[in-house]
């Protein structure tokens, strides 16, 4: 995720990111401005129409469009902002899980809170690699109570994490180091973990409605392309720099879109949640002590 400073507006206008739509648009806007040229020519120089134009169609598509792009770019931003919420309320837990493990297990059991709180650390790392669609990750080693042989064979490897956890909890609850009060206060936030799971895997996995994202590329396509012909006898050649900066408008809305609807992947705007996972885990470690 690309950290700036918002108030920053002349470096932000004059900074041109890998990650800029600007950049990644001008291949096809210096192709638009070619056309554009070529239609000007033709219809303006060439064959000199002189009949009177209308840009009342482009006026009426351009506000159907623009209103399809705000909800584009708001559900898009909705899917972003969830997926930040969870993983805001996953740091949330996982401190809370491992502040009342350390409060509630007595000092012998320095044995148990070391590794429940491996267990938890885990899980994070889990949850992000299992997001971005990785297998394996340096940061998940073999440890007591935990073998990464048999982690690797799991197919759904956060759900494994929490079950872990859960049978080590339950464990010390059949010893007796846990009442069954203890267990309420454990029970709810080692649920929180599957239910921030599930959350997640629902944004990464439903998708914009494919009929949805089609007919809105199909319609900044139409859009673009006959704006020439209707601006050539108006506007002359000036047509080029409007036709090329509207499409950068609204090609770019559907660029961040696309690019925000998935928030967990590895793309400039996307949720940090390696920075975040590697946030908790330095966290349980200052509750819990080696």
């Amino acid at each position: 995720m690309i950290t700036y400073n918002p108030k920053d507006w002349i470096k932000l206008i004059f900074e041109f990111h890998k990650s800029d739509t600007f950049r990644r648009l001008l291949p096809t806007m210096l192709g638009l401005c070619v056309y554009t040229g070529i239609v000007v020519f033709l219809e303006a120089d060439y064959f000199q129409i002189k009949v009177r134009s209308s840009t009342v169609f482009h006026q009426i598509l351009g506000f159907v469009l623009s209103t399809l792009l705000v909800f584009r770019i708001n559900s898009a931003y909705d899917r972003w902002w969830e997926g930040r919420k969870n993983w805001g309320s996953l740091v949330n837990n996982t401190r809370n899980l491992q502040v009342k493990i350390e409060t509630l297990l007595p000092e012998g059991n320095r044995r148990d809170k070391v590794m429940l709180r491996k267990l938890i650390t885990t899980f994070v790392f889990t949850l992000k690699n299992h997001l971005k669609g990785k297998e394996d990750s340096v940061e998940i080693q073999s440890f007591e109570g935990f073998d990464k042989n048999e982690f690797l064979k799991v197919n759904h490897k956060p759900a494994y994490m929490v079950k872990l956890i859960s049978q080590h909890i339950y464990n010390l609850n059949k010893q007796g180091v846990f009442s069954d009060t203890h267990m309420l206060v454990f029970e709810e936030e080692v649920r929180s973990f599957l239910d921030i799971t599930g959350a997640c895997e629902r944004i990464k996995n439903t998708p914009i409605p494919y009929s949805y994202s089609l007919f809105l590329k199909k319609i900044i396509f139409v859009y673009v392309v006959s704006m020439p012909f209707a601006f050539a006898i108006d506007f002359g050649y000036w047509s080029i720099p409007i036709v090329m900066i509207i499409f950068y408008a609204f090609a770019s809305l559907e660029l961040i879109s696309e690019e925000i609807e998935d928030p967990f992947g590895d793309d400039e705007n996307d949720l940090p949640t390696q920075e975040l996972s590697e946030k908790i885990k330095l966290n349980l470690d200052e509750i819990t002590k080696d």
